[in-house]
C-alpha cells in the first residue's frame, strides 16, 4: 500500500460516484498533501497518448494538467480511428495528434514500429494507453520499457481482454471496477498502480454500469501517473 496522497478531487476513500450514489473504494488511497510533492518535482512529465475512441480519459488527463493536480505535458495523441472524437479534444487543447491508421499495417508490429518513432520524436518520456484497443507488441514495449500505462474497465486480474464489462456482468459478480497498470507483453497482466472498486446494482445494464466505472476511470489515471513518478 502506497502511502501518498493527492489533490481533494482524487481524494476518495469511499466516494460517491458521478453517476450514482453508490459508493467507490480506491486503492491506494489518495488525499490532498501529495499535491505539492507533485507540482514541486522539478522536472514535467511528457506523455504521450495513445487513443482509439472518444477520448474521455484522454480529457481526463489534459484537464488535471491543466488544473495544475499533475505535473505532466501531453507532447502528442497518437490516434489509429480516422473518426476518433478523441482528435477534436486534443485539437481544442492544442495538442499535436498523430493518425496511425492500423488498417494501413499489415502486422502488429509496423503499426508498433511507427508509434514508438512517433513517440519518439516527441520525446515522450511515459506512454498512457487512455482507450487504446490494440494489442501492443514487444516493439513497443522494448522502446518504453516499463514506460507504459494502461486503464482496464475491470478488477484486474479478473475479467482481461476485451469485453470486461460484460464479462463482469454475465458472471455475476457483485463487485467490479477499474485498474491503472503497467503494460506487459501478457494482455492485462502488468504491475498493478492504482484500483477503483464499483458495486454492481441489481438494475444495473452495460451502458449505467459502464457510465459509473468510466467516471472512476477519470480519477484513477491522472493520479496513477502521478503515483507512477514517485518510482
Amino acid at each position: 500500500m502506497y502511502n501518498i496522497s493527492f489533490l481533494p478531487t482524487f481524494a476518495i476513500a469511499m466516494e460517491t460516484a458521478a453517476f450514482s450514489s453508490t459508493p467507490s473504494l480506491i486503492s491506494p488511497s489518495i488525499n490532498k498533501p501529495f499535491l505539492s510533492q507533485e507540482l514541486n518535482r522539478g522536472n514535467v512529465a511528457k506523455l504521450g497518448i495513445l487513443a482509439s475512441g472518444d477520448g474521455s480519459n484522454f480529457e481526463a488527463v489534459a484537464q488535471a494538467i491543466q488544473t495544475r493536480q499533475l505535473n505532466a505535458k501531453i507532447e502528442v495523441l497518437i490516434y489509429n480511428n480516422p473518426d476518433a472524437y478523441v482528435a477534436k479534444r486534443a485539437e481544442n487543447s492544442n495538442i499535436p495528434a498523430v493518425l496511425l491508421n492500423h488498417r494501413d499495417y499489415t502486422q502488429r508490429e509496423d503499426l508498433d514500429t511507427a508509434i514508438a518513432k512517433t513517440l519518439q520524436q516527441y520525446n515522450v518520456e511515459i506512454v498512457v494507453m487512455a482507450g487504446w484497443m490494440r494489442i501492443v507488441t514487444q516493439v513497443l514495449i522494448d522502446a518504453f520499457p516499463d514506460k507504459i500505462i494502461n486503464i482496464h474497465p475491470s478488477l484486474l486480474p479478473s475479467f482481461k481482454g476485451s469485453r470486461a464489462i460484460e464479462q463482469a456482468l454475465a458472471s455475476g459478480v457483485k463487485i467490479t471496477g477499474c485498474t491503472v497498470h503497467l503494460v506487459s507483453l501478457e494482455v492485462d497482466s502488468g504491475k498493478i498502480l492504482m484500483q477503483s472498486a464499483v458495486p454492481i446494482l441489481p438494475e444495473d445494464t452495460l451502458k449505467t454500469l459502464h457510465s459509473r466505472i468510466q467516471a472512476e476511470e477519470h480519477k484513477i489515471l491522472p493520479a496513477a501517473i502521478a503515483i507512477y513518478r514517485l518510482h
